[in-house]
């Protein structure tokens, strides 16, 4: 019996984000960087995957480290970390990862004989004179999240770049990071053939005004769908990711819209200013699953853009070829609702809005930021309890919700909470709908006590939100449970 998947999709200790999934022989095999949880700066550990049956989005089975921070030999001393990778079928039926150190500025691929690894090293993106794309010429192209493509017609393309003009001055002194480009590659998987092409400039006066306010930034993501080619990528807004689209695989490329943001900004008219989660950076692909389509994305946890999670929603493609922004879920891969029946962990809520609003989590993981801030969080290390994430400091004024669930034979919801403090909880069904139900809370220790609300006319498709009144003290909540 298949069972139930929320977002994020991946056991809640694992930090997979810049999700690229791909079909491989039945499984969605999902690569991406990876986190460490409570680590100082991105992806300080080693490529691992996740696949799940094309048929069963929530059956994610472990593949175990596909590639090792060391595999690389400029990487030996374990002084880089592996930021967002992508992986290819080639024509030779062999299975290839492209990866970028941080910033050392160009591309590495490594080879396997099975999409679940081990891959080992292959070589770099290199020139026919074997220099590697980035590293050595001036004014070369900054490779930076590769993203590759393999045409029905077996001609291999690559794509990468960094829209970053205004950051990082010591980078821009020696290299191009102006924008997106492609390259096509040779039958052995790393030689480029002729020069890399622009395709998106970051520079904000565009001919093409179509792009702004939605200029590539970087998260080169390339799929093709019915004929044409998908390019999706981040956008100078850093928590969105938006598509464009080419009849050619070299462009050029016609901006289409914006597919998902990790704080719904822009949907149905939401401004960043009331974003509905904590927003941050955004890295994702699309993929078709048993006939329907997702884009795959990350959230921010622990008040930092370092400890990211996978999420994903399914997306629709009109017959114009065109894709409507979707919404921030907790039920994602799951086919509809969750059930009205059972125990959440808290932490899976999609609106997390404290009374002063949202802000763009800060790069680096600095406790001393995070002091009083209302966001997810961990206690313990590789555990998937319902005590391993919670969501801690909620206080006076703060909205969390969930959707969707079906709440036609609910009749009440219970909440495990920790904390000091006293004030009241009211139920809703929308965010900014009416109060179904509240509930006084007066919490005098450090033990988890339980408070119940009533739920009434729930229906099959209703969020679930809970805003949080006259409150002194603060809590910290760990489950809701469904009756």
């Amino acid at each position: 019996m298949k069972k139930q998947v929320y977002n994020p999709y991946l056991p809640l200790y694992e930090y997979v984000p810049d999700g690229e999934p791909h079909v491989f022989n039945g499984r969605v095999y999902v690569y991406g960087s990876h986190d460490q949880y409570g680590a100082f700066n991105f992806c300080h550990n080693d490529y691992i995957t996740w696949s799940a049956p094309v048929e069963d989005l929530s059956d994610w089975r472990y593949e175990g480290v596909i590639l090792s921070r060391t595999e690389d030999p400029e990487n030996k001393k374990n002084n880089h970390d592996l930021y967002a990778p992508d992986v290819c079928q080639g024509p030779d039926g062999k299975y290839y990862i492209y990866y970028a150190y941080d910033w050392l500025g160009h591309t590495g691929v490594a080879v396997s004989d099975s999409p679940a690894g081990p891959f080992k090293f292959h070589g770099y993106v290199s020139y026919p004179d074997g220099v590697a794309v980035g590293s050595r010429r001036p004014k070369d192209v900054f490779q930076f999240d590769p993203g590759v493509l393999v045409d029905d017609d077996g001609r291999v393309y690559l794509y990468s770049g960094f829209g970053a003009d205004s950051w990082f001055p010591q980078i821009k002194s020696r290299m191009k990071v102006d924008g997106g480009y492609v390259m096509e590659l040779e039958p052995d998987m790393k030689t480029v053939k002729g020069e890399p092409k622009k395709i998106f400039d970051r520079r904000p006066e565009l001919k093409d005004q179509a792009y702004k306010g939605h200029e590539f930034f970087e998260a080169s993501s390339i799929r093709k769908v019915n004929g044409k080619y998908y390019f999706v990528y981040s956008t100078v807004n850093g928590h969105e990711l938006a598509y464009a689209t080419s009849d050619s695989p070299m462009g050029p490329f016609t901006f289409g819209g914006v597919l998902v943001s990790n704080g719904d900004v822009g949907y149905k008219g939401r401004t960043k200013e009331n974003a509905c989660y904590p927003l941050g950076n955004n890295h994702g692909g699309m993929v078709c699953a048993n006939g329907q389509w997702y884009i795959f994305y990350h959230r921010h946890t622990n008040f930092t853009n370092t400890d990211r999670q996978g999420m994903a929603e399914p997306i629709y493609i009109k017959e114009d070829g065109s894709i409507d922004q979707v919404e921030m879920t907790s039920c994602g891969l799951n086919g509809g609702p969750l059930a009205g029946k059972g125990v959440y962990p808290a932490s899976i809520c999609c609106c997390l809005m404290p009374k002063k609003g949202n802000v763009f989590y800060p790069f680096f993981k600095l406790p001393h930021q995070a002091a009083g801030e209302t966001y997810v969080t961990q206690s313990g290390k590789d555990s998937d309890t319902v005590e391993t994430q919670y969501i801690t400091n909620i206080k006076n004024g703060c909205l969390i919700g969930w959707k969707y669930f079906n709440l036609t034979e609910t009749s009440k919801v219970i909440l495990s909470i920790k904390g000091k403090a006293a004030g009241e909880i009211a139920l809703k069904y929308e965010e900014t709908g009416e109060v179904i139900s509240t509930v006084a809370v007066n919490g005098n220790s450090k033990d988890m006590y339980q408070v119940e609300l009533e739920v009434k006319n729930g229906s099959e498709k209703s969020g679930l939100y809970l805003d949080f009144k006259n409150f002194k003290g603060k809590i910290q909540l760990y489950t809701i449970e469904l009756q």
